[in-house]
């Protein structure tokens, strides 16, 4: 059983993962809904969007935003993706209503807006945006981590 205190982590299993992650190779998971999701990429973004963000007076849709290569014409990650949830001992992937879903231990939730859920464990492969994306993570508990060493 997962001590309540435990604390989850996503690691990056690809240098986009990676660089999603502003080079590191894990974020912790500290906050619940934790929210993944894609950065817009407009070339002119509206400069009032900007200046709210950056005055913090507009709320950021996400704790991580991945990138897509401005080349690329196929969008795999939505703006607001899926969130990480905890309840008690337990995690969650849970949908936001994306277009392509995600790969979960190689199942796919969500996908057409649908939405969808399922329980995290230990040592699941999330590709974010399904079959394609550049973005893979491992999902982990730091006991668990701890304890593989």
């Amino acid at each position: 059983m997962t001590p309540p205190s435990a604390v989850a982590t996503l690691v990056a299993l690809t240098p986009a993962a990676k660089l999603a992650l502003g080079g590191g190779d894990e974020v912790l998971i500290a906050n619940y809904p934790f929210k993944v999701g894609r950065e817009s990429r407009s070339s002119n973004p509206p400069r009032t969007l900007i200046t709210e963000l950056r005055l913090s007076v507009e709320p950021p849709l996400n704790d991580v935003y991945l990138l897509e290569p401005r080349w690329s014409d196929l969008f795999y990650i939505s703006r607001e993706h899926f969130t990480i949830e905890q309840l008690g001992s337990r995690w969650f992937l849970v949908d936001r209503g994306s277009v392509c879903g995600t790969l979960v231990a190689g199942r796919l939730i969500g996908g057409d807006r649908a939405g969808g859920r399922t329980e995290l464990r230990p040592g699941d492969v999330i590709v974010v945006g399904g079959v394609g994306s550049e973005y893979a993570f491992r999902f982990e508990i730091a006991a668990d981590i701890e304890n593989r060493s």
